[in-house]
């Protein structure tokens, strides 16, 4: 019994830790070579690598999958992203979304960028 109930810990443990290990709580800098990714936003969704939906609670914001927190403290934050205006000097292309259904990766070999 002793056994069987910390196993489950154990697990409960590691499912909490990897889920939070790529969280995305983002940071957007003014300065491009501040941050680790250049993003451009599209209106077309069928352009972008990834869909994001924004999310206002920061533990709702887990795994790489398109669910985004920002925040406003840099050293709270999972990555650091700049906004461009020109898609070609984008790392990754992105649609925001409102349906938090809607949101992943639509481009699987871009996702390193966020891990």
């Amino acid at each position: 019994m002793k056994k069987n109930i910390f196993l489950i810990l154990l697990l409960s443990l590691l499912c909490f830790t990897v889920n939070n290990a790529v969280a995305q709580s983002i940071y957007v800098t003014d300065v491009e070579s501040w941050a680790d990714v250049t993003v451009y936003v599209t209106d077309v969704e069928s352009w972008a690598d990834l869909v994001v939906c924004k999310q206002t609670v920061e533990s709702w914001a887990t795994g790489n999958k398109g669910l985004w927190y920002f925040t406003d403290v840099e050293s709270w934050a999972d990555k650091t992203v700049y906004f461009t205006d020109v898609e070609s000097w984008a790392d990754v292309v992105i649609y925001f979304t409102d349906v938090e259904s809607w949101a992943g990766w639509k481009n699987s070999n871009k996702q390193h960028y966020f891990e």
